[in-house]
């Protein structure tokens, strides 16, 4: 019975995994149409729904390392999509800003990007989604518990 448990997640792991790499690669061919790497996309898409952000917490908020924050940001500014601005509080903190520039594109790729990825999940019913978010996130809680309490 255990074996049979431990099959099932493994099984559950390999079709997540694909699903994933399956969804990104296909939103990902999306975004570079509009001249952005998925990293940069992800950092204007961040300032367009939320605001200005720190930098130290970008890269927490997208998941990817602090040292490449530094480069995207760098890369997006160079764009003109993005601006650093000095935290008027706190001179150690440097705020990233979606310029006009990145607003304007944001306001012209959103829609589309919010389409594609609906069509790809209207495969499911609405109760389906609610699921599915309610045991991926079950999942995930699970993962960085565990991964907190590594020694």
């Amino acid at each position: 019975m255990e074996n049979h448990n431990v099959e099932k997640s493994l099984k559950l792991f390999i079709v997540l995994s694909r699903a994933y790499r399956s969804i990104n690669h296909h939103m990902n061919k999306h975004i570079v149409k509009h001249g952005l790497n998925p990293t940069e996309f992800a950092v204007l898409e961040l300032l367009y729904h939320k605001g200005d952000q720190p930098l130290q917490q970008i890269g927490d908020k997208i998941l990817l390392a602090s040292g490449s924050i530094t480069y995207v940001v760098d890369k997006l500014e160079k764009k003109e999509l993005l601006s650093r601005k000095a935290c008027a509080e706190d001179r150690r903190v440097t705020f990233a800003h979606i310029t006009k520039q990145g607003r304007a594109l944001l306001d012209d790729i959103f829609p589309d990007h919010a389409k594609e990825i609906h069509e790809m999940i209207s495969v499911l019913s609405e109760e389906e989604k609610d699921a599915c978010i309610d045991m991926l996130k079950h999942v995930g809680l699970r993962a960085k518990h565990l991964y907190d309490h590594q020694d």
